[in-house]
């Protein structure tokens, strides 16, 4: 009787492992595509990094385009000299010009990245599959 049920157990556990091997290997990811897979996921967030700085920084540069319009428009009021009033002008069309190429890239930038979530996410659903 000990012998038949030692038998049974030692047949289950061994069928146990075996299904238990087949299912984590299926899961398991080439160390090839684990490796690309992390590379991207470290670039991913890295552009995101990137992104948030560069809107802190756009936002910094439009407080500061405002403050410059502010004081033109006191200066004005105040009766300044032409050439002020000339090189604020000037001043505020770079600053303003400069916002709107940076606010461009940007859009770029999140388009790009948001494409390279879109191929993460792919590949990674791909490497599940094979």
């Amino acid at each position: 009787m000990n012998k038949q049920l030692f038998q049974v157990l030692f047949l289950a556990v061994s069928m146990i492992a075996l299904a238990g091997a087949v299912t984590a290997q299926r899961r398991g990811f080439d160390r090839g595509d684990r490796r690309e897979l992390r590379a991207d996921r470290h670039e991913i967030r890295a552009d995101t990094r990137e992104i948030r700085g560069d809107r802190r920084e756009i936002y910094s540069d439009a407080r500061e385009r405002r403050s410059d319009v502010r004081e033109y428009r006191q200066d004005r009021h105040d009766d300044a000299s032409r050439q002020e009033l000339r090189a604020d002008r000037q001043e505020i069309r770079g600053d303003t010009r400069e916002l709107r190429d940076d606010r461009g890239e940007l859009r770029g930038d999140v388009r790009d990245r948001r494409g390279d979530v879109r191929d993460y996410r792919r590949d990674r659903r791909d490497a599940r599959r094979d």
